[in-house]
């Protein structure tokens, strides 16, 4: 479905359209977008815009219905683009984004992609789930999608799980690649390709706990807060831009497994909102933050 649809038998098509941009904040540029929408017979259906005054930048983004089609769209649209400079994107709105899901032997994550996406609620197509375990080879085999494992345990054999991943990406136009619980470092080479289109999601504790059975540290330290961070892979080993975060409460009559199986539900629905915002272009770049617009 591409959300191009005739009003009537006699009428054009109407093309339903996204459009996000950034640029330097200056005077003008909303009336110039708009004016750009009238021109192409255009009606803007949603608006969204930002100011921000930590880098003087200007980010938008509009959903119009038009009889244009894109090369007219993108026509009307490029002497502004030019004027401004600014970095756009331009997408049908509801268009699933093909998407490459990492994995590693949590099911969770994987397991409630999946599901909204069979179900129509997230706007993702998925031709591969490439995992270092087999392990969940029955759950992508139960949603029809096909799975490819291979060993990740010395540099070789990451090295070669990295070049499956490129692989992958060229060969089914992948745009988003998310790290559902994907337990490997990537390499900073790979992270450099996978710059703003990579989405990683872990557990959020206070205090923080590393190693082994987080858990069950979070449970002897009687933490009252767990959650999850869902945010922009970087080289920075999870200190990429963040997307979105949420919390629970909890209290000291929770035993271990039922932190991790509350904390499995809030990494679910922190990743699953951040992958459906970046799918229909809600996300911008700031510097080392996003702008999100809901």
């Amino acid at each position: 479905m591409t959300h191009e649809q005739n009003t009537s038998p006699n009428s054009p098509a109407t093309h339903h359209w996204v459009l996000a941009l950034s640029c330097v904040d200056q005077p003008g540029i909303v009336h110039a977008i708009s004016g750009a929408v009238v021109e192409s017979g255009g009606n803007i259906t949603e608006s969204q815009q930002f100011s921000s005054h930590d880098t003087g930048r200007f980010f938008m983004r509009l959903q119009v219905q038009s009889p244009a089609t894109r090369e007219r769209f993108e026509a009307t649209l490029q002497p502004i683009t030019e004027r401004y400079d600014m970095t756009w994107k331009l997408d049908v709105v509801g268009r699933r984004i093909r998407t490459l899901l990492l994995a590693s032997t949590a099911e969770h994550c994987v397991n409630d992609l999946l599901f909204r996406q069979r179900g129509g609620q997230l706007p993702i197509e998925v031709p591969l789930i490439l995992a270092n375990h087999p392990t969940l080879g029955r759950t992508a085999e139960f949603y029809g999608v096909p799975f490819e494992s291979q060993p990740v345990t010395n540099p070789e054999s990451k090295a070669a799980f990295e070049n499956r991943v490129r692989a992958v990406i060229a060969e089914h136009h992948i745009e988003l690649v998310v790290l559902a619980r994907y337990m490997q470092i990537l390499s900073p080479e790979l992270c450099a390709e996978l710059n703003g289109m990579a989405i990683n999601i872990h557990h959020s504790f206070l205090p923080g706990f590393k190693g082994a059975n987080p858990y069950r540290q979070a449970h002897s330290r009687g933490v009252k807060l767990i959650g999850a961070t869902a945010h922009f892979v970087t080289s920075d080993l999870d200190e990429g831009p963040i997307i979105e975060q949420d919390v629970v409460r909890v209290d000291h009559s929770l035993a271990p497994a039922e932190l991790v199986a509350l904390g499995q539900d809030e990494e679910s629905r922190t990743l699953r909102r951040a992958v459906t915002w970046f799918a229909e272009n809600r996300i911008l770049l700031d510097g080392d933050r996003t702008i999100i617009f809901q």
